[in-house]
């Protein structure tokens, strides 16, 4: 793990992510803090974010980057394997935890860990 700068910027961006529930796209914080702060300093600090498996990302639909907050990650290992789902009608992006290990399901260690699931999220599905 790298120093940390806890700049105002840096602290900015953390706490979107800890206030949030669902996985936040890169375009969202670029446009919400777009009269603060620039392009390049937004995705520096979510490299440096997901370089200290303090966030992940992942692709959603049309080829936009997501990033969620990692849940029991250490700065030496990374542990949020998990398939992401997206809602179609809102874009609403959440992860899907899982009981199973991977392990279980093909009985050796692999490297895929970029599944996105879509469909309608439940409150899309009931207003239809």
């Amino acid at each position: 793990m790298g120093v940390v700068r806890k700049t105002k910027h840096f602290r900015k961006i953390l706490s979107e992510f800890s206030k949030s529930h669902s996985a936040i796209s890169a375009n969202s914080l670029v446009s919400l803090y777009a009269n603060s702060m620039n392009k390049s300093t937004i995705y520096r600090i979510l490299n440096k974010l997901e370089d200290d498996n303090i966030i992940h990302s992942f692709i959603g639909l049309h080829g936009l980057k997501w990033y969620a907050k990692c849940s029991g990650c250490t700065t030496q290992e990374h542990y949020d394997n998990h398939p992401h789902f997206q809602c179609e009608n809102c874009n609403e992006v959440r992860c899907i935890k899982s009981s199973i290990q991977p392990s279980e399901l093909i009985g050796s260690k692999f490297y895929v860990t970029k599944i996105l699931l879509t469909g309608l999220c439940d409150r899309c599905f009931s207003s239809i």
